[in-house]
C-alpha cells in the first residue's frame, strides 16, 4: 500500500497561502513558516504530519499528496479546514 510523509501549513485565506508560498519560493524555511503561521496543531512540529496512507486525509489533501512528486510543494489546496501548502517529504 502506498504511503507518504508530508508537512503542511494551514491558513484561513488563499491570499495568505500564496503569500507564504512566495516566501518559500524565495528561500524561506517551510518548517519555520509553519510554526509561525499555521493554525494546525502540527505547527509545533514544523507542520510535520508524519506518515499516512491514501484515505487517511480529506480527499482534496489526499489527491494533492498522492498525485504529486516527493520533494515538491503543492498548494494552495482548499479543504473544509482552510488553505494548505503541502510539502511532500516522501512517498512510497
Amino acid at each position: 500500500m502506498a504511503k507518504a510523509r508530508a508537512s503542511h501549513i494551514l491558513v484561513e485565506t488563499e491570499e495568505k497561502a500564496n503569500e507564504l508560498l512566495a516566501q518559500i519560493n524565495d528561500g524561506a524555511d517551510f518548517a519555520q513558516l509553519a510554526m509561525e503561521n499555521s493554525s494546525c496543531p502540527s505547527k509545533a512540529q514544523g507542520g510535520d504530519l508524519g506518515e499516512f496512507s491514501p484515505g487517511m486525509m480529506v480527499p482534496e489533501f489526499d489527491k494533492a499528496i498522492f498525485s504529486n512528486e516527493a520533494g515538491s510543494i503543492v498548494g494552495p489546496v482548499q479543504t473544509q479546514f482552510g488553505y494548505h501548502l503541502i510539502s511532500i517529504t516522501s512517498r512510497s
